[in-house]
């Protein structure tokens, strides 16, 4: 009965992770799937617990890749422990989820559980059921590209795609339930060489003493058909990672495939099979090849030799002045260059944080310490970037240079395994050899499209559990026998500790569809009842990233209140504001985000008290965040406001005493503006701030000259610019 238990909980991670999003979280795709691995690794591990009280024992099988797991979760913890934010190092980034210490716990507690527990006659059968599920991931994905996405009639009733913003776009890039189009096709990736295994073990099963004609009377009879629905699988597979038009996945399958063969002929087991099926091969190559032509790449280089239209002829280029002017476009910038960006912070923070990096997962915080200047002329200049967008500079920038090795170490070691099993099998070993060929393939698509991007919780079920278990030869089983007293209280000493883990799953899971509906009505404009949810998910599980958002709704609120002349309230709003606040940059005060939000709630206090003390603390903690950010455009930008906020403060204080500060903040209020635009030089915001600060410091030729440059250089039809051109 156990055995069965775990071979349901290992099927339904396969099965289900890859499918379930949820509208009332957050997070509609990660959340949902990183809580469902929590909870398949706590129920493997119960159902654990069960066994060995039933056979009053201890046990654990040990493995060949032992060593390189227990170096790289020891890089993990050391990273937590030396991080600048251990509750993100724990948890994970909110927002992404997967990645932290918790996470790589749970996926060695399944990989233990599955080469402890589980049955490796089903390892097949398991294969199979991905391949299912990816087929429903397709399936679900494919109404999205002709406009009528089912999630959208799921969550809000409407057949079309209306229900997503223009980030998303399914009829563009299909991205299905893994919630972005490289996330689907990273995901089919590893499918196809999993149903590539199929396919040719269909047309050449292992025969173990069958005469020549009872095999062919076997593909006959049942291989055939399977020979059949598994290329079909092939062909819908590709089409879905054509539709992804995910660039690093198609090339993640170009070199899988080439390596496949490479090594498939380069034994002799696989040598037979491909001449065996030859023939079929040569079909599914063709039509692979047939798909491309008919539903091209996203490559636009690609796509017009498909069309067979010659690449359009470059104009000369113009003379160019001696003094090169920054790019100035609103165009969307290629996403490797700016991956090449990222890339480049990653690599300093490497540099600067050795040793075991910034911490598992604060890549969203540390990036901005070193982040390249050049980021503010691209496209996404204002994102939050919580991942280096490369899984190996990512692990360097947050794990160090030990937390880098590991990794690789990691990944050495399951490749070195899956080379032995490929060329030291034996003869009748045909179909071992033929999975470790397409493992090895699989296995590589994962460290390209991982090379392009990062680690998914999907993806981590085949990195950390599904490859290395299915590989990985047991060493030895690691067991002692205890007395049945022992036992017991072992039992219950472990269920009580699983019981309050799922507890807290549960009340994590409520905790976020509060903090998600408290963001909801932030949005609408309702903060009383964004205050409300903020409250009640803080209640229920602590993250900081609740309390800064629930300050920025009470200080909202407080703003509201003094509006309806509630005095009393606002007291109490303001002091609850300053507190939770104060206690977010307490646990993450490496958090840019956090010290941005003190500056608004300042600006938000002041509006209500006109007290000069808050303009004074919001310079202050802009200051802190200009620190460690120092080029991002918007903080001396939002200073150069607060500068000319206490100019004006100066200003009405009718004190020839003040005059020098007076003076001072002029100064101070235009400096700022300048470097905001230095550090972007197409910062429309910032021109305009400066000839508005221009303006009303009385320097009306230099506020024209600002304006102007809006409209020469950034955007012509500015029609807020021309009309306070026009004022002066």
């Amino acid at each position: 009965m156990l055995n069965k238990i775990i071979r349901i909980l290992y099927y339904s991670l396969f099965l289900l992770t890859p499918l379930l999003m949820l509208s009332s979280t957050s997070e509609l795709f990660e959340f949902n799937k990183m809580l469902f691995i929590y909870f398949g690794a706590l129920a493997v591990f119960f159902v654990w617990l069960l066994k060995m009280y039933s056979q009053k024992r201890f046990f654990l099988t040990r493995t060949i890749v032992d060593i390189p797991v227990l170096a790289f979760l020891a890089s993990q913890t050391l990273s937590t422990i030396f991080s600048i934010d251990r509750h993100t190092s724990l948890f994970g980034y909110y927002g992404r989820f997967n990645g932290g210490l918790l996470s790589t716990l749970a996926y060695l507690v399944l990989f233990y559980g599955f080469v402890t527990l589980f049955d490796k006659s089903y390892q097949e059968k398991l294969l199979k059921w991905s391949l299912f599920s990816s087929f429903l991931v397709i399936l679900w994905g494919l109404p999205g590209r002709f406009g009528h996405d089912l999630s959208c009639l799921l969550y809000t009733g409407q057949f079309n795609n209306t229900c997503w913003t223009d980030q998303f776009r399914p009829a563009e890039r299909m991205f299905s339930t893994l919630g972005q189009p490289n996330w689907l096709g990273a995901y089919l990736a590893i499918n196809f060489f999993i149903g590539l295994y199929f396919f040719f073990k269909s047309t050449h099963p292992e025969r173990q003493g069958e005469s020549h004609t009872n095999w062919i009377l076997n593909l006959a009879q049942d291989g055939k058909r399977r020979f059949y629905v598994f290329g079909f699988y092939l062909l819908v597979n590709f089409s879905g990672i054509l539709f992804s038009r995910s660039r690093s996945a198609l090339l993640a399958v170009s070199v899988g495939i080439i390596l496949f063969f490479i090594l498939s002929y380069l034994t002799k087991q696989g040598k037979k099979i491909l001449k065996k099926s030859i023939k079929w091969t040569t079909v599914l190559i063709m039509l692979l090849v047939a798909e491309v032509f008919l539903f091209k790449t996203g490559i636009d280089r690609i796509d017009r030799l498909l069309s067979f239209q010659p690449a359009a002829y470059k104009t000369a280029p113009q003379a160019q002045s001696s003094t090169k002017e920054p790019k100035l476009s609103s165009e969307i910038t290629e996403s490797l260059d700016i991956r090449k960006i990222v890339w480049k912070g990653a690599i300093e923070l490497g540099k600067k944080y050795p040793f075991f990096g910034t911490g598992i997962e604060t890549f969203a915080y540390s990036y901005y310490f070193v982040r390249p200047v050049e980021h503010n002329l691209t496209s996404e200049w204002d994102y939050l970037y919580n991942k280096a967008h490369n899984e190996y500079l990512n692990y360097l920038a947050t794990t160090g240079f030990i937390g880098l090795f590991a990794y690789l170490f990691l990944i050495a070691t399951v490749l070195f395994i899956l080379l032995q099993r490929i060329f030291k099998a034996k003869k009748e070993q045909e179909a071992s050899q033929l999975l470790a060929t397409a493992l090895l393939s699989t296995y590589i698509t994962i460290l390209i499209t991982n090379f392009f991007g990062f680690s998914t919780t999907t993806i981590n079920l085949f990195f950390y559990l599904l490859i290395p278990g299915v590989v990985a030869a047991a060493d030895s089983l690691v067991e002692w026998d205890f007395a049945k007293k022992t036992a017991l209280y072992g039992l219950i000493a472990g269920n009580i500790v699983l019981l309050y883990l799922f507890v807290s799953l549960i009340l994590y899971f409520i905790a976020d569809t509060s903090y998600s509906s408290g963001v909801n009505y932030a949005k609408a404009g309702d903060y009383q009842q964004a205050a409300f949810h903020l409250n009640k998910a803080i209640g229920l599980h602590y993250e900081h990233v609740y309390e800064d958002k629930y300050s920025y709704y009470l200080a909202n609120l407080a703003f509201i209140a003094a509006y309806q002349k509630q005095n009393d309230l606002v007291s109490k709003l303001i002091n609850l504001s300053t507190l939770y606040n104060n206690r977010s940059i307490a646990a993450s005060s490496s958090n840019v985000s956090y010290w941005k939000t003190k500056g608004k709630n300042d600006y938000l206090i002041y509006q209500i008290n006109l007290d000069k003390k808050y303009l004074d603390d919001g310079v202050k903690a802009l200051s802190q965040a200009e620190k460690l950010a120092p080029t991002d455009p918007k903080l001396p930008y939002s200073l150069a406001i607060y500068y000319s906020l206490l100019s004006d403060e100066e200003a009405a204080a009718k004190d020839n005493r003040n005059h020098e500060k007076l003076k001072m903040y002029k100064v101070l209020s235009l400096n700022s503006i300048e470097k905001s635009i230095e550090l972007k030089p197409d910062y429309r915001d910032g021109y305009f701030l400066k000839a508005q600060l221009l303006k009303k410091f009385g320097d009306k030729e230099e506020a024209k000259g600002a304006l102007m440059h809006i409209l020469d250089k950034i955007n012509a039809q500015d029609k807020e610019a021309s009309q306070e051109l026009s004022t002066l």
